[in-house]
């Protein structure tokens, strides 16, 4: 497929066929190097991306450095307690200014030669630099991005001109608002590479259920399939099933998972599980054309304990497994003659197309702002 361009793959999606009609993306969008590549500019490094919790940065000094799509990303609460993004990259010859990974702070100064950054991001000191004709300091600062919080959770967006992280939530704000998140108190982090394009993740995540009697035996005994139901609006999809906790096969599950289940994807690779008490958040990352990083978070209310969290957590991962199991196995098939595209179920896969229109449409705009060098198949 190498001699064909990235425009003409882009084009093998009809990004207005209608759910009835839609095929999924085509198979080789999760195998070609042209459109990871373009991912890399166009979906993640120009979308809102979950970058820290708020406790992390909630007080004047505290940082989060991180990375997106090969971009070092720097996150500081300023000493007028404003929340700012920039990217980690001194503007002298381009060293970390922060090198942790998180911290407080009350300057940033760069280990190479020593420039020094306000809270602000504002130059403040630049040693021997006196004699430097035509040198500004004020133009000099850390190059911004932008960051906003959204309940428990710090996003940042390094296009300047994106709309805000509230009009991106959109609609399904206010149904997370009534779960009482920022209520729920932080417990662990746990992380899983999976031999699987970051899409397969989310494909498998975004299908309405549709395998959970296959793939998750245990999880569907309390999850109502009848009732499980799907919504999409903007750039978001919410999956809700009632939950009958005393029909669970496993005792861990029926305590752990109760009241009802709501899954909220937010475009591109951020989802929020909630049951009674309970929350935990998938950030999905591309580690290589077959390779994902999924972060999970896991959160609980008062009326869990150490030992009741760590019981869910334990389901998290049975869960998870089965999940990393499957994901593998469509990567495997996806490299098969025998398919090229699939169908959507109507029923069930409302937040699958959603995903694969907005990712068609972020790969055409891609295909017309790249240089053609700059998605080469090699």
């Amino acid at each position: 497929m190498a001699h064909r361009t990235f425009r003409d793959l882009v084009s093998e999606y009809d990004l207005l066929a209608p759910l009835e009609r839609a095929s999924t993306i085509p198979a080789n969008w999760y195998r070609d190097r042209r459109v990871a590549q373009a991912e890399a500019s166009c979906v993640f490094g120009a979308s809102w991306q979950c970058v820290a919790r708020a406790d992390q940065i909630a007080e004047p000094g505290q940082f989060v450095s991180t990375e997106i799509s090969g971009e070092p990303i720097l996150v500081v609460r300023g000493a007028d307690c404003h929340l700012r993004g920039f990217f980690n990259v001194c503007r002298h010859h381009a060293a970390a200014v922060a090198t942790a990974p998180c911290g407080s702070a009350s300057v940033f100064k760069c280990p190479y030669h020593g420039w020094t950054y306000g809270l602000d991001g504002t130059l403040r000191g630049a040693p021997d630099f006196s004699a430097v004709q035509d040198f500004d300091p004020a133009s000099y600062g850390l190059a911004p991005v932008l960051a906003e919080q959204w309940q428990q959770f710090v996003f940042v967006n390094l296009d300047l001109g994106a709309p805000t992280l509230d009009s991106y939530v959109g609609d399904f704000a206010f149904r997370a608002a009534s779960l009482g998140l920022t209520e729920l108190r932080f417990v662990e982090r746990r992380e899983y590479e999976l031999k699987c394009n970051w899409k397969v993740f989310v494909d498998n995540y975004l299908d309405g259920g549709y395998h959970v009697p296959y793939v998750h035996k245990a999880l569907n005994s309390v999850l109502d399939y009848r009732q499980y139901t799907v919504e999409t609006a903007g750039r978001a999809c919410l999956q809700s099933s009632p939950v009958d906790s005393a029909s669970a096969v496993d005792e861990s599950l029926g305590r752990t998972r109760r009241g009802a289940a709501y899954y909220f994807w937010f475009y591109p690779n951020f989802m929020l599980n909630w049951y009674e008490g309970v929350l935990d958040t998938n950030l999905v990352l591309p580690a290589g054309i077959d390779r994902t990083r999924v972060i999970f978070d896991f959160y609980f209310g008062p009326e869990f304990d150490e030992e009741a969290a760590r019981n869910s957590i334990a389901v998290s991962e049975h869960i998870q497994d089965e999940d990393v199991a499957i994901c593998e196995a469509v990567q495997r098939g996806l490299g098969s003659r025998a398919y090229s595209t699939g169908r959507l179920s109507v029923r069930r896969e409302a937040g699958e197309h959603l995903f694969h229109r907005l990712l068609a449409n972020d790969l055409r705009r891609a295909a017309e702002l790249l240089p053609a060098q700059a998605l080469s198949p090699e």
